[in-house]
């Protein structure tokens, strides 16, 4: 398969791009700066753009089969994640391709918490809040399209650097928890969870969740 990958240089992003190389696909690593170091695999194609702009997002996503976002803001900026959003579902309209989107797991209901989100929990920190409202918005102007054939993954409550042990439970709008409540999956995992959504697409215009 052709993807192309925004957000490449990023924790879930540099995952996904190493996660596809050794799949075997042909993939393009979008850069925003050409002057940022990475050390994103050599099989892939380095690519200058911004999600930002559909005119970037239209070029690299003519002739690919799956556009794959994994953009994230920097603290502080986070009112660019729905800009980015905008500009990767104009720009890939048209062309194609699928968009398959890694978002946020605030806006997942709790287990038996009587239809409350993740973000309404009691123990949710208050610092990941601006990003979290963030992701609502991103998710809410994917639900709102109706031209592009998108999927939204929701990771787990805890997502972190990890392990890549290929296993994991896919939901769709209610947070994953294992036996002892806690809802967590490497990004890894996360990286193949999205992998597998490309290669076998189960989802379309809908929002899936994954955890172990």
């Amino acid at each position: 398969m052709r993807i192309t990958v925004f957000g490449a240089t990023g924790n879930v992003g540099s995952r996904v791009v190493a996660e596809a190389v050794a799949r075997g696909h042909q993939v393009t690593a979008v850069l925003r700066d050409p002057a940022r170091p990475h050390s994103l695999p050599g099989a892939a194609t380095i690519a200058i753009g911004d999600a930002r702009n559909p005119e970037d997002v239209a070029r690299l996503a003519t002739g690919q089969d799956v556009v794959i976002s994994a953009t994230r803001p920097a603290p502080g900026s986070e009112g660019e994640l729905a800009t980015a959003t905008k500009g990767l579902l104009a720009g890939t309209a048209g062309t194609g391709a699928r968009l398959l989107a890694v978002g946020g797991a605030g806006s997942l209901t709790l287990p038996g918490g009587g239809g409350a989100t993740v973000i309404d929990g009691p123990d949710f920190p208050p610092g990941w809040l601006p990003i979290a409202l963030a992701c609502n918005e991103q998710l809410a102007l994917y639900q709102a399209d109706t031209e592009v054939d998108w999927a939204y993954l929701s990771p787990a409550a805890l997502l972190e650097p990890g392990e890549r042990t290929g296993c994991y439970r896919l939901g769709r709008d209610e947070l994953l928890v294992d036996a002892d409540g806690v809802s967590a999956i490497s990004m890894e995992d996360l990286a193949v969870a999205l992998l597998d959504e490309a290669e076998r697409p189960a989802h379309h215009r809908t929002r899936f969740t994954a955890a172990y």
